[in-house]
């Protein structure tokens, strides 16, 4: 008689989403009695955790002090990887408690620094009041880490201003122009311009975005200026760049948000620098019904 072998239960990983937590506390917290406080477990019960996670991993991940302990280079990546897996498995778990009966749940949009926010911010309005339940978490991002957070399923959508490569995901343009110009103080000899020409910028120091695609753009545009500025910062958002400026460190090339007080001038650019929006998903990623949904209303206000 064939002796029949039962298949090997498959090996439980240490990277339990409990113990995960724990971790991320501890790395969070640098001291254990803190973290036990806040997690509500003793403290001896933490450090066996922690120890075992430790020793299922082979590595260490903390170099222990006498008050505070530090994550190893190992425990680094740890922190960075349980970050992505905590908010996943908690966004997971919104999505599938909200799928049932009415649409409810949470829309997770990464967004850039541009006047489509407006657009966006209508369709977000009227959306809502056909799906009054319905909450949209809004996140400021370059378009560099809304992707990454695209493909690690963290967001929902991303608003991305151009350029930007799109041939990984499904989108929508948002028929919004951005337009480029310099801001500066008033007392910058160059607030007298009507509009700014590569050859006013001769010699002038700058704070460009810190996007390889966007600094290719302006220096397209500068031409043979480019090499006669002198790039003094960059900067991934405007609040920043404004601050910068408003203290000397240089002009900011940037888009038209709007919001220019009266101690500020934005002249365009002339030639004019325009770029257009997006609102980007992955292609073939399940949705939650709420995101879903909401991709469907934006498709049905494209323009035909």
């Amino acid at each position: 008689m064939t002796e029949i072998i039962p298949p090997a239960k498959p090996a439980k990983s240490p990277l339990d989403l409990h113990v995960l937590r724990y971790f991320l506390a501890v790395a969070e917290e640098r001291n254990i009695t803190w973290a036990a406080e806040l997690l509500q477990v003793s403290q001896p019960t933490l450090s066996r955790q922690l120890r075992k996670l430790e020793d299922d991993l082979g590595v260490v991940l903390f170099h222990r002090g006498s008050k505070t302990i530090d994550l190893t280079a190992e425990g680094h990546l740890l922190y960075e990887r349980a970050q992505t897996l905590i908010a996943l498995a908690d966004k997971t778990e919104r999505e599938l408690r909200d799928s049932q009966g009415n649409l409810t749940g949470n829309i997770a949009i990464g967004c850039a620094e541009s006047r489509s926010m407006t657009y966006l911010s209508r369709r977000i309005a009227a959306f809502r009041k056909l799906h009054p339940l319905i909450r949209f978490d809004i996140r400021t991002l370059t378009a560099d880490l809304t992707q990454e957070r695209l493909e690690q399923g963290l967001l929902d959508l991303g608003l991305m201003s151009e350029p930007v490569a799109v041939d990984r995901y499904d989108y929508v343009r948002t028929h919004v122009t951005d337009r480029w110009g310099i801001l500066m103080r008033n007392d910058d000899p160059l607030a007298q311009h009507t509009t700014i020409r590569p050859q006013d910028l001769e010699g002038a120091t700058m704070i460009l975005p810190y996007r390889a695609e966007v600094q290719r753009e302006v220096m397209n545009w500068l031409g043979d200026y480019a090499n006669s500025i002198t790039l003094a910062a960059t900067f991934n958002f405007g609040t920043n760049a404004v601050t910068m400026m408003r203290n000397g460190v240089g002009m900011v090339f940037g888009i038209d948000l709007g919001v220019i007080d009266d101690g500020l001038r934005f002249r365009p650019l002339s030639p004019k620098m325009e770029t257009g929006a997006v609102i980007a998903w992955k292609k073939g990623q399940s949705m939650s019904p709420a995101a879903a949904a909401f991709v469907e209303f934006l498709r049905a206000d494209e323009p035909a």
